[in-house]
Parts: C-alpha cells; sequence; structure tokens
C-alpha cells in the first residue's frame, strides 16, 4: 500500500485520515495541536510527525484539510512547510476549501519540485467525512488525478476531475453559492408556515416529495423550526467561503445578487452571537421579528 500523510485533523480531516488507516494506508499525521495528532494515533494507529515537513518525506501522498488560505500556505510553505519534504513523484492533495489562486500557486510549487498537486475541497459536512461519502470535486493534472483517484475513494462517494488547477475550488464556490440560497429559500418557507399557524414538519413532509425537496430540506427542517443550531458547519466559516465566491465573482464578472444578500444575513446572524451555528440558523433571523 502506498504511504501517505494527512495534515489537519479538523472536523473533516480527522475521520478522513481515518478511512485511510483503516483501509490500510500507512498514514503519517500532523496537527497544529499536537495532542489532537496524538489522539488520532491512539485511535486509529499509524504515527505523528512534528512538522509538516517531516509528515511529508517519503511519502507517496500528501492530503491537507486546513481552514483557509493562510493556513494553507503555513503547512505547505517554509522551512518547515510540507512542500520542502514533499519528493519527486509525490501528489499533494489539497482539500481545504480556498481560493482558485493559491490552488494555482500550489500546482505551480509543486510542478517546480517534481511533485503533483490537486485541489480537492469536499462537499458532504462532518457526516459525510465520518460515513466515507464526501463529493469531491479537483482541479489539475489528469495523471495526478487518475493516481490519487483510487486513495481518495476511501472517504468519497464521488470524485471528479473539472479541469486544471484551481477548477476544484471554483466547483466548490458554486457548491457554497447554491447552499446559500436554497437555505435562506428553507426559512423563509417555514417562518411562513409558522406564521401562516401551519405544523411546519408537517409542511415539509409533503413537499419534500415534490419539486421543492433538497438535502437542506431533508436534513436541516426540524431542528431549524425548532430553533436549534448547535451543530453543523459554521456561520463563520460559510462567510469565508462566499467572500471566496464573491472575490471570485468580482474577477470572472459573474452576477451574485442572492449570495451576495445571503453573506448580509449571515453578517446579521453573526451579529446575534451567532457565528458558531450552523448555516441553517437564517431563520433565527426572520423569527426574532
Amino acid at each position: 500500500m502506498a504511504k501517505a500523510a494527512f495534515l489537519g485533523l479538523g472536523v473533516m480531516g480527522y475521520p478522513m485520515a481515518g478511512h485511510l488507516q483503516k483501509r490500510g494506508y500507512e498514514v503519517t499525521v500532523y496537527n497544529r495541536t499536537a495532542a489532537r495528532a496524538q489522539k488520532w494515533v491512539n485511535e486509529f494507529g499509524g504515527r505523528t510527525a512534528p512538522t509538516p515537513r517531516d509528515a511529508a518525506k517519503g511519502q507517496d501522498f500528501v492530503f491537507a484539510c486546513v481552514g483557509d488560505d493562510n493556513d494553507l500556505r503555513a503547512v505547505t510553505m517554509g522551512e518547515n512547510g510540507a512542500f520542502v519534504g514533499l519528493g519527486e513523484g509525490a501528489i499533494f492533495v489539497d482539500h481545504t476549501t480556498a481560493s482558485a489562486e493559491i490552488a494555482r500557486e500550489l500546482y505551480g510549487a509543486a510542478q517546480a519540485r517534481g511533485a503533483g498537486f490537486l485541489d480537492a475541497p469536499v462537499s458532504g459536512g462532518q457526516a459525510g467525512a465520518e460515513t466515507g461519502t464526501l463529493s469531491v470535486m479537483c482541479g489539475g493534472r489528469a495523471e495526478d488525478f487518475v493516481r490519487a483517484q483510487a486513495v481518495i475513494g476511501c472517504y468519497a462517494g464521488a470524485c471528479r476531475l473539472m479541469g486544471p488547477a484551481g477548477s476544484g475550488q471554483l466547483t466548490k464556490m458554486i457548491n457554497q453559492i447554491c447552499i446559500a440560497g436554497l437555505v435562506e429559500g428553507l426559512a423563509e418557507g417555514l417562518h411562513f408556515a409558522k406564521r401562516a399557524g401551519l405544523d411546519p414538519n408537517a409542511a415539509v413532509e409533503i413537499i419534500s416529495k415534490g419539486a421543492a425537496q433538497s438535502w437542506q430540506m431533508d436534513n436541516r427542517h426540524k431542528t431549524m423550526a425548532a430553533g436549534k443550531f448547535d451543530f453543523g458547519f459554521s456561520v463563520d466559516w460559510m462567510r469565508k467561503d462566499l467572500a471566496l465566491c464573491l472575490n471570485e465573482a468580482r474577477r470572472n464578472g459573474a452576477s451574485l445578487p442572492v449570495a451576495a444578500l445571503v453573506d448580509q444575513f449571515y453578517a446579521d446572524i453573526q451579529m446575534m452571537g451567532g457565528g458558531r451555528w450552523d448555516t441553517s440558523s437564517l431563520i433565527a433571523r426572520l423569527d426574532r421579528h
């Protein structure tokens, strides 16, 4: 089996790296908080490394799932960065939701070392990471994708090459744009049901059998109706992602009026103290009036 490293053991990376180890890969992990890396080793096996550079040495594949562009630069560049330890012929697979710009930058840096690079953000949330059913959208060279696809398949239900470097990140932006509009629409529908004197759960039970059905409706309507948001993908992270979308739209000329509006609605949720609430908390903004 190929040797692999995984950098970043957050709510996504922790179970993703676990799937690799359980499938028989020899996995080395690095996490900024060393105690969490040791906890992972205690649970799954494998070994820890003190720096990204050490983790990447001698690996066939190096995976990363961190917070944003700055976090990604921190684990890849510099004297202790993974790219210093990245060997010729190795492939770096980045699962961070980041900018297309940094994806292209890191692709070039990997190429200069004789290594491959795929930007491969994921969709499916913590539940998808834990069940190994994530959707993975990739950008990079076809030959690198072909080599990495089976390994990514340890935690993916779907995996596709979307185009050259940066294409994975651009596709993830589409995902977030669509989710923003869907969640706001669901929030308004449930809010309307309450004000109209209807049982929102009963209303969703029937309309979800028709054209209004969505993953958000199936998985979030009950907690939205109950006003429970202490779980899931946070508003703070969603605003980070929407900023990436809006910045890219300014570059390519795309018009995103709904995404821009929903971003401001999420800013309202932050002002309400809900920065760590799940993105479905948009309904709290409506129900407070």
